[in-house]
């Protein structure tokens, strides 16, 4: 069977269980020749599939994330390694770097803290978009942390911690991607069956991690700097309330669907 003609029936088998069947099919394909999407669009499916294709397809039929599947996850303008233990990265926590570059330009921040880093990736994507930036990023898992220290360099180090507690310096950007589903959520297979609670469910109403992080604030920014912290759809003016308790004020940014996203907290 070639390329496109395996790429097609995965797709169709996909469709009942996936958004993106198409996507998928391709991802996994790409994993099992060994080279990339774009190189599979442009010059491999009149190829032969190969064996490996068909139990990647039967895995993902199972819920289990492309991401976790094919060990790897892109980000930003950078690639992670990701697997079971750690979020997977979405492209809605982008808006947090969207922001940032509003805030900061092409001079960018000095010091960067990335609270809840999982596998170093709001901290990674922050230093390849300046790179004379340094940070740090503090995890609670220390799974999560094994990825972030095989996704990052020189200038990333990783702690692990409980929010920004025991950190005495001030940062120019803190990001900040913290657990936010309310506990007893239905979420998708994908996410429920598969990725980590401890990423994703915040107590019964999902604020638990803004109401531990919004006082650590104003002690953790530099008087310049800025936080941005994601938020779930709809949370906006409940997040806004605990920070204003705190003494701060907000600005927002929506994601790509139009769903306020990203809370902008200035130090």
């Amino acid at each position: 069977m070639k390329v496109r003609e395996a790429l097609a029936g995965a797709a169709e088998r996909l469709a009942a269980m996936s958004e993106t069947p198409r996507l998928d099919a391709e991802l996994l394909m790409a994993h099992a020749l060994g080279v990339s999407r774009e190189n599979l669009l442009l010059g491999h499916l009149d190829a032969t599939a190969p064996d490996g294709f068909a139990p990647l397809i039967e895995r993902r039929l199972r819920h289990e994330p492309v991401a976790y599947i094919t060990g790897r996850r892109a980000f930003w303008t950078i690639e992670l390694d990701v697997g079971p233990g750690v979020l997977v990265p979405r492209p809605d926590s982008e808006s947090l770097l969207e922001a940032a570059v509003a805030h900061f330009g092409d001079a960018g921040p000095g010091r960067i803290l990335d609270l809840g880093t999982g596998p170093g990736t709001l901290l990674l994507a922050a230093l390849d978009q300046w790179p004379e930036a340094t940070g740090i990023g503090v995890d609670a898992s220390a799974a999560a942390l094994g990825f972030a220290r095989r996704n990052g360099g020189p200038r990333a180090e990783f702690r692990l911690g409980d929010w920004g507690a025991g950190l005495d310096e001030r940062f120019d950007l803190i990001l900040c991607n913290p657990p936010y589903v309310e506990a007893g959520a239905v979420l998708a297979p994908d996410v429920a069956d598969w990725e980590p609670d401890a990423a994703l469910y915040a107590g019964p109403d999902g604020l638990d991690a803004y109401r531990a992080i919004a006082p650590q604030l104003r002690r953790l920014l530099a008087p310049d700097g800025i936080a941005c912290l994601e938020i779930g759809a709809g949370q906006g003016d409940a997040v806004r309330e605990i920070l204003a308790g705190e003494g701060f004020t907000t600005e927002s940014r929506n994601d790509l669907n139009g769903v306020e996203r990203c809370l902008i907290v200035a130090g």
